[in-house]
This record gives structure tokens, sequence and C-alpha cells, in this order.
């Protein structure tokens, strides 16, 4: 009988020590507008992304983001804070380390802070290459030299808030401002399962404008504010609302400029960069898909209970989420309007999944990923 109101107290100990231990986040209740949409219509699944190849294979660890030049060389960051150079005849170039080159670098996210994170990469009009590191700040690097010049800190941010988490990034090739994402004030890239499991409303679009120098504030509160793409005609910018599933739409010109409408809501799943394709329509890498089953998405089950989320942020480790993740690479098609016309799937993920880029260029398909050790590729006309 001892033993077992001893085990009793032990066990109501454990329970409210755990209910007092506080949780590292602050989660707000929100319900996604309805179930997955079905995979039919535009959506239907097929097997357009199993038709490629991986390269360097152990070499690049999470090509997350893509820009190419006129000779052809595409150029791309990874998760050891490095940056390289694609050659034409897939040869791969060391071009420079944004932060401080480590033996330890790539090895863990808790070392990401010093080595660096660079996510979106675009080369601008005078064939520099602009950089947001999510953890240092806006860049602009020579990219035959790798000389980096430090264009706006992290702690130096915007508005008298630093920045926490950069990552989306486009240049209007016809004013040069350059337009990017922070993602959240509070939760960096390593920690970017407690920014998506909080869905704080803490990211904001901003801008650059390289001849002044000046950093403005175009958009605030948003939900985890990641990639943005530049309308062709320069009238607006189509922004990814990462945490629930949404992309926006802000106007640069007529008579909405300055406003925000959403074009697409309860997407497919959670988007991530988005890219303007050779026929002039937008591509949206999906980072997690949000499928259709008997039991609901884990994130979709899991927002409007904020309870049960300070709960599992307390005891579960951030590692242990992945095997929730579905194995399925996808690939939205959107028209200017935010509709969905194509689709490209994996459903297996014999080739990749977790999709963060979608670019295209020399005939190819450049797939991006924020931790895969390999860089997918898809020929055009599969």
């Amino acid at each position: 009988m001892w033993r077992g109101r001893s085990v009793c107290v032990v066990i109501l100990a454990l329970a409210v020590g755990l209910y007092l231990l506080p949780s590292p986040i602050d989660p707000k209740p929100h319900v996604l507008p309805g179930p997955p949409p079905a995979l039919e219509g535009p959506l239907a699944a097929n097997t357009r992304l199993q038709k490629g190849h991986r390269l360097f294979e152990g070499k690049l660890h999470g090509p997350e983001s893509f820009d190419a030049d006129k000779e052809g060389n595409v150029y791309t960051g990874t998760v050891d804070g490095k940056l390289w150079r694609i050659g034409p005849d897939d040869s791969l170039t060391f071009i420079t380390q944004m932060g401080r080159d480590l033996p330890e670098c790539g090895s863990g996210t808790h070392f990401e802070p010093v080595c660096g994170r660079p996510h979106g990469v675009r080369l601008d009009r005078h064939g520099n290459l602009i950089v947001v590191d999510a953890y240092l700040g806006l860049y602009s690097v020579d990219p035959r030299s790798g000389r980096k010049m430090l264009l706006v800190a992290n702690s130096q941010g915007a508005d008298g808030v630093p920045f926490a988490f950069l990552n989306g990034l486009e240049i209007s090739s016809q004013t040069g401002i350059i337009y990017f994402t922070d993602s959240s004030s509070r939760w960096g890239r390593r920690h970017v399962k407690l920014e998506v499991m909080e869905l704080n409303r803490l990211g904001r679009l901003l801008s650059y404008e390289p001849e002044t120098g000046r950093v403005s504030v175009l958009l605030d509160s948003l939900y985890m504010a990641n990639g943005l793409a530049l309308d062709p005609n320069g009238r607006f910018l189509l922004v990814a609302e990462t945490s629930v599933a949404r992309i926006l739409k802000y106007w640069l010109r007529g008579p909405k400029t300055g406003m925000a409408e959403t074009v697409l809501d309860n997407m497919i799943g959670y988007p991530d960069n988005i890219r303007v394709s050779r026929r002039g329509t937008f591509l949206v890498g999906i980072t997690t898909p949000r499928l259709r089953s008997f039991l609901p998405p884990f994130l979709d089950a899991l927002a409007p209970y904020p309870a049960v989320k300070r709960f599992l942020a307390k005891v579960v480790p951030l590692s242990w989420y992945e095997v929730l993740l579905p194995r399925y690479a996808l690939v939205l098609e959107l028209d200017a309007d935010g509709r969905p016309v194509g689709s490209m799937h994996d459903p297996e993920g014999r080739l990749t999944w977790a999709i963060s880029d979608v670019f295209q260029h020399g005939g190819r398909t450049f797939l991006g990923n924020t931790n895969l050790p390999f860089l997918p590729v898809v020929t055009l006309d599969s």
C-alpha cells in the first residue's frame, strides 16, 4: 500500500512540476478556414517531380534559394553558412562563409548564429549577390572575390525592432529596391518549429533602398512572413505567410498602393519561397503538405488549442516533430490572381520532399530545401 501511495505521490509531483514549468511559447488559438483542399483539378496528384536526379549528394546541405547570372552560373547558400557557385557544367565552387568558418559549421543548428545561414539569394543590377542571412543581416557579396559588405545588421533591425529570422528576398529590376522578410522578431531559424507552433504575428515585410540605405516596414503583424515574388511588371509582391498556409498580395503600384489582400488561403500546404516561372506564373515551394486523411493534419489539429501547444513545447524535443511530417514533395503553380493552375508532386518522396524554392534556369528546375544533403534537379520538359 505504501509503495502504491509513493508512486502516486511521484506521479502527482511530476504532473505539478510539468504544469508549473514555463512554456517557451505563448500561442493564441487559430482555426484554419477549412479542411485541406482535395487533390483534384490543378492539385491532382502526379509524379512529375520524380523525373529528376540529385546533385552534390553529401556536399550541399540544405541549398535553400537560388539565382543565376548571364554566364549560366547558379548561386545558392547552405546550412553551414556557405555560399556556392554551380557552373554550367555542374562544377561546384565555394564563394564565401557568411559568418565564422568553424569545423563545427553545419553540424547542428546551435552553431548557425555563429556560422551564419544564408536564406534568400538574388543578383542585383550590378552583378552583386544580395543575401539575407537568417542570423546576421542583409549583405552584398561580390560573387567573384567573396568580399562581403553588411547593409543592415539583424541587431539594427527596423523601427526599433531587431531582426531575428531574415528569410525571403526579392529585388526590383526597375528600381533596384530590395524587398525582404523577417519571419519573426522573437524566434530565430533554429527555433522555427516553435515559431510555427506558436502562431504569432511577429513577421514583417520590409524594403531597403540601396541609394540611401533606408529600411522601411511595409507590412507588420504577419504570420511567419516568408518567401516573396515580384510581379514581372512590378505592380505587386506575393508574400507567403507560412504558419497559416496563406499568400498575400501587397500592391506597389496603382490605386491599391500600400494595401495588402489575401489571394490564397487554406492552402494545400505551408508555403515557403515563391518564384516567377518561365511562363510568367508563380511557383510556390510547399515545405509541408496538408493532406486529407481520416485524421486532420497535425498542425491543423493543434491550432485551436493553446494549452496543448504550450504543454507539447515543454516536454517534446523539437527534433521529434520530424516524424510527423510527410515525405511528400509538392510545388504549386499560381496565376497572377493567386488561383492554382497546376502542381507538381512526388507523393513518395523518391527524389525529394520539404521543398523551399523552385527555380527554373537553363532548361532545368532546381528544387531547394532547408536541411537535405543534396540538390534535386528536374528537367523542365518533365
